[in-house]
């Protein structure tokens, strides 16, 4: 989707969300992690002025803080009004080949921090140290996500 509410970009905050899931066992799974400072969290970022579309951006935040670089197809899922700070979050389904179970990645974010990455029963028991944005998040991609991916 291309990015066309310039408006908006200039007044509320626009984040998207590169949704990874994968199927485990005959359940959906979530890609999260662990910041060392602020508790479990979903991958998602700021759209940068240079982003051609939500795609392109969560093909970046993507990188930049899991190291996954080489997505091999995306699809737009929706948009999502977070009741937080005025965030509006754009969901991006990003697939990617199979990954670890497990992982840290060091990002540059914030002067660098080691992410803990981790997979996420989607109809599992709500996560403890998860703030509650994240939560109602990991809820929005249970409704976006089509039956037919992961």
């Amino acid at each position: 989707m291309i990015l066309d509410e310039q408006a908006e970009l200039e007044s509320r905050v626009l984040k998207v969300c590169p949704v990874v899931v994968r199927q485990k066992a005959g359940k959906r799974e979530l890609l999260m992690f662990k910041h060392p400072l602020a508790g479990i969290q979903i991958v998602k970022g700021t759209v940068e002025p240079q982003d051609t579309s939500y795609e392109q951006a969560a093909i970046r935040e993507l990188s930049e803080e899991s190291g996954l670089s080489h997505v091999l197809g995306t699809q737009y899922l929706g948009r999502w009004e977070s009741g937080y700070r005025g965030h509006i979050w754009h969901f991006v389904y990003c697939e990617v080949n199979p990954q670890p179970e497990r992982w840290t990645f060091h990002t540059l974010d914030d002067g660098g921090h080691d992410f803990q990455f981790f997979w996420q029963d989607l109809e599992g028991k709500a996560l403890a140290d998860c703030h509650p944005v994240f939560l109602r998040a990991m809820e929005k991609i249970k409704r976006l996500l089509p039956v037919n991916i992961a």
